[in-house]
C-alpha cells in the first residue's frame, strides 16, 4: 500500500512527461525556482482527487490557496482549454495497481471546469478498465465509453469523486450495465483507492511558537502543514497521557541541543513551551526567545514522536520541504540519520525537497556502510529551454553518484579558489 511510482505530463512547469520512482527515502535537489515545489507538492494534489467525495477531479478547495492556485495553474503554459495527464502506481503485497488520468480544463463564459477525460486502471501491468468521456456538456452528468476486457459500452453517465468513479448509487445511474461487469470495475476502483497512502505535507515555513498557550478541549488530530498544532499537541498528551510524546521528543532533540531538554510549564489552563538546561540548573528560555532553527524543527520531531508513540495504522506518504531550514549544517546529517530510522520503525516513507549537501552526504554514507541503495532515491530538477526537467541520480552500494550537475554544490570550492587567488594577489603586490 505505497506510492512507488508517479509520472507527470504538461504539468506546472513540466511540459513533457516526468517519471518518478518513489522509494523509502525520496530526495528533490535543484536550484531555486527550478520546479522542485512543484514535483514534491504534486502528491498532496492527487490525494485531493483519490481520498475525497468532492465531485471534482482534484478538490483544490480542500487545499487552500496556499498550496495551489486554480487548476489553470496547474497546467503548462496555463491554457485555458489544456489538460494534464496524471500516472500513479501502488504496491499492495507485492502486487502493483496503477491508474492513469487525463483531467481536461474547460473554459465556459469565462467559468473554468474540470472533467475527468480518460481513466484507465491496471492490474499488473493488464488493463482492467478504460473509460473515456464522450465530449457531452460538462454541465451535465459526463456520459463515458467503457472498455472492460473486449466488452465496451458507450453512453453510460457516469458521476465522479475526485479521479475514480464514485459510489455503486451514483455510478451507474440510468445506465444498463452487467452486475458482474460493474462489480469488477468497481472493486478496482474501491481497491485503489484504500491502497493509496494517507499523504502528509510540511511545508518550507513551520509555525512561530508563542509566549503562551491555551490548553485545548481535545487533541488536535493533525499536525497541520506548518506544525501550527505542535505545542498543543504536546500540552494535550502531558495533560492526558504522562508525557510520553515529549520524552520521545528530546530523545530526538538530544544530538540537536546537546545539553538542553525540552519541557512544558504550567499555570493552570495557560502554559508554554520552554528550554531547559539538562545539565541540574533550573534554568529555562521559553521557545519564542530561542532560536529560529529549534522552532521550525520542532513539528519535524513531534511527528517522530506521534509516529512511535502511535504508529500508522496503514501507510504514510509524508513530504517535507525544506527540513533543514535555519539549523546549522552540522544537524543536516542528524536529520538524514531520523529519517532512516523512521523508515525503519514506522511504516511512513518520506519525499524531501533539500538545499542540503550535507543531508545527501550521510546518506550516500549510510548506503557505503551497508544501508540497501535502493531506500534512496535521488532526483535533479533544473530548468532546460523554458521548461523543467527530473533526472534521476543513483547511487551505487559504495555510495557513489552516477551523475552531478555542473556547477551544483560547488559554491565552497569556489569561494575557497577565490579566496587563494585574493591571497597571491596580495602577496605579489607586497613583494613588488
Amino acid at each position: 500500500m505505497s506510492l512507488v511510482h508517479m509520472a507527470l505530463d504538461n504539468y506546472r512547469c513540466f511540459a513533457q512527461r516526468q517519471d518518478i520512482e518513489l522509494r523509502p527515502v525520496t530526495v528533490v535537489l535543484g536550484r531555486n525556482n527550478s520546479g522542485k515545489s512543484a514535483l514534491v507538492r504534486a502528491p498532496v494534489l492527487f490525494d485531493s482527487g483519490i481520498h475525497t467525495d468532492a465531485p471534482t477531479p482534484l478538490d483544490l478547495d480542500k487545499l487552500g490557496e496556499g498550496l495551489v492556485g486554480s487548476f489553470v495553474d496547474l497546467i503548462h503554459g496555463r491554457r485555458a482549454h489544456g489538460r494534464i495527464e496524471i500516472h500513479l502506481a501502488v504496491e499492495t503485497q507485492g502486487f502493483p495497481s496503477r491508474l492513469r488520468a487525463v483531467v481536461q480544463n474547460i473554459n465556459r463564459d469565462r467559468y473554468d471546469t474540470q472533467v475527468v477525460s480518460e481513466l484507465e486502471l491496471f492490474e499488473s501491468e493488464v488493463r482492467i478498465a478504460r473509460l473515456q468521456w464522450e465530449l457531452n456538456d460538462p454541465a451535465e452528468t459526463p456520459r463515458y465509453r467503457v472498455q472492460l476486457g473486449e466488452q465496451g459500452w458507450s453512453e453510460l453517465p457516469i458521476s465522479f469523486h475526485g479521479l475514480l468513479p464514485a459510489e455503486p448509487d451514483l455510478l451507474w445511474r440510468n445506465a444498463v450495465l452487467p452486475e458482474d461487469v460493474s462489480s469488477v470495475l468497481l472493486a478496482e476502483v474501491d481497491a485503489f483507492r484504500q491502497s493509496f497512502p494517507a499523504v502528509r505535507y510540511f511545508g518550507p515555513f513551520r509555525e512561530q511558537p508563542q509566549r503562551r498557550y491555551l490548553l485545548p478541549a481535545r487533541m488536535p488530530k493533525e499536525l497541520g502543514n506548518t506544525g501550527v498544532n505542535a505545542a498543543a499537541i504536546l500540552a494535550s498528551d502531558t495533560a492526558g497521557r504522562q508525557g510520553e510524546l515529549i520524552r520521545q521528543v528530546n530523545a530526538g532533540l538530544a544530538e540537536l541541543l546537546p545539553g538542553w531538554k525540552l519541557d512544558l510549564v504550567s499555570r493552570g489552563e495557560v502554559w508554554s513551551v520552554v528550554l531547559r538546561s539538562a545539565t541540574g540548573s533550573d534554568y529555562a528560555i521559553n521557545l519564542a526567545d530561542a532560536g529560529t532553527g529549534v522552532a521550525q524543527t520542532l513539528p519535524i520531531f513531534v511527528q517522530r514522536a506521534i509516529d512511535l508513540v502511535s504508529p500508522p495504522e496503514t501507510p504514510v506518504l509524508e513530504i517535507i520541504e525544506q527540513p533543514e531550514l535555519h539549523l546549522h549544517p552540522a544537524a543536516h546529517a542528524d536529520l538524514a540519520d531520523l529519517y532512516l530510522a523512521a523508515v525503519e520503525a514506522t511504516r511512513v516513507r518520506f519525499l524531501i525537497e533539500t538545499h542540503s549537501e550535507t543531508f545527501l552526504l550521510r546518506l550516500r554514507r549510510r548506503i557505503a556502510e551497508g544501508l540497501d541503495p535502493d531506500t534512496v532515491a535521488v532526483y535533479f530538477v533544473e530548468q532546460t529551454d523554458g521548461s523543467a526537467q527530473a533526472r534521476r541520480i543513483h547511487i551505487d552500494q559504495d555510495g557513489n553518484l552516477d551523475y552531478w550537475p555542473t556547477g551544483v554544490f560547488s559554491e565552497d570550492y569556489k569561494e575557497t579558489q577565490a579566496l587563494a587567488q585574493a591571497q597571491w594577489r596580495k602577496r605579489d603586490a607586497r613583494a613588488r
